[in-house]
């Protein structure tokens, strides 16, 4: 039987020396040696190049509790309280995040471990320094303790979010990437777009007064100004535009006729406009412009009107007809009454209409003369035609 036991303990690995069971001392790297008299004594390797993910197992952390003064020059002890979270830094470069009311070790390598602890209890905040580096993160390790830890949200240009803790407004966000640490609390962040946007009322069937019905398609340009009422009045600010919108086109067309509404169709897009502006301008919403689209009418009520507009435009086709004959008769009784008193203009319109004539024929006969032409006969022979 030997009575001396040698142990040796490599590098990256330290030493637990028990006697029948029950925990002696740590033994550091090097060779060891007992008086072992009655085989009592056991030596467990404990790998210490652990990474940071592994940590110290749970009968290390048992025995540290036991023996602090054993395990003090070994082991790096932390531990975070129900709102603390705690940032593990390896050679100055965060490595890790721990949540609140845990607690763990770190063997002492040559590595420096350290852990930075942070109180969340009032400002959950992620710091601008801290939110940089968070946002670049590509460790594995921190990475995934990152998912767990932080609330990330990235408001858009443009709009303008709010902060939602545990169903209670905190404050507004400005555009740009902003992080939280989310234990203990559920924390929501609601966007609102503060640019100008389109809406379609499309496809309403209404009654006019006079019981015709239209189909028509409205184009709204609106904005929010007032993001704050808006999140605190509405449930949807679409929603309630598009309704309000419906209502004012239904209310303003069922009070005109038909006639009315083509006739125009302007003064519909303002009155919708106006009405509808009023109201939303009490909850954040700035109506900018409101037009009708397509009024659509029925098959038959289309047919009809067809009709109806055909009947008008030959109505004041024969009416100017009608204007331009009274205005050629009127044109030729007043020259009429002009030759009457004046035998020189007769002679010459006379002599007007000859020349017209004699401009259409191939030979013409004159006998008499000029005066026997004006006077007498005029024999005209058109011998192509006779041809």
């Amino acid at each position: 039987m030997k009575l001396k036991k040698k142990y040796i303990i490599s590098d990256s690995q330290l030493g637990l020396l028990y006697k029948e069971q029950q925990f002696q001392q740590v033994l550091a790297t090097g060779t060891h040696e007992f008086w072992d008299w009655k085989n009592q004594l056991t030596v467990q390797s404990i790998n210490v190049t652990n990474t940071l993910s592994d940590g110290v197992n749970k009968d290390v952390l048992y025995l540290a509790d036991l023996y602090p003064a054993a395990f003090a020059d070994y082991l790096h002890q932390w531990e975070t309280g129900e709102n603390e979270i705690g940032l593990v830094y390896q050679q100055g470069i965060l490595r890790d995040i721990k949540g609140p009311s845990q607690r763990g070790a770190y063997w002492k390598q040559k590595n420096l471990i350290s852990l930075e602890k942070i109180d969340i209890s009032e400002n959950f905040a992620i710091s601008e320094k801290l939110v940089r580096v968070l946002s670049g993160v590509r460790d594995p390790l921190l990475s995934k303790a990152a998912m767990t830890a932080i609330a990330l949200n990235n408001v858009a240009e443009g709009h303008m979010g709010f902060l939602m803790v545990d169903g209670t407004t905190q404050r507004s966000l400005q555009p740009g990437l902003h992080m939280w640490w989310k234990y203990n609390r559920t924390i929501e962040v609601k966007q609102f777009d503060l640019r100008l946007q389109n809406m379609e009322v499309n496809g309403q069937e209404i009654l006019t007064k006079d019981r015709v019905s239209l189909r028509i398609n409205l184009s709204a340009v609106w904005q929010i100004v007032d993001a704050e009422i808006v999140k605190r009045e509405l449930a949807d600010s679409k929603d309630y535009l598009y309704r309000e919108l419906q209502l004012a086109l239904r209310t303003i067309v069922s009070t005109q006729t038909l006639d009315e509404l083509l006739a125009d169709k302007n003064s519909l897009n303002q009155q919708v406009l106006a009405l509808v502006s009023e109201k939303s301008a009490q909850y954040g919403i700035s109506l900018k412009s409101v037009g009708a689209r397509d009024i659509i009418l029925p098959g038959e009520m289309k047919a009809i009107l067809t009709q109806v507009v055909e009947a008008q435009k030959l109505a004041e086709a024969n009416l100017i007809k009608r204007q331009e004959e009274t205005q050629a008769t009127r044109s030729l009784h007043n020259t009429a009454k002009v030759m009457e008193g004046n035998p020189v203009l007769l002679r010459l319109k006379e002599l007007e209409v000859l020349e017209k004539i004699t401009g259409r024929i191939n030979t013409l006969n004159v006998y008499g003369g000029l005066d026997g032409v004006m006077n007498d006969l005029v024999r005209i022979t058109d011998r192509t035609a006779k041809a």
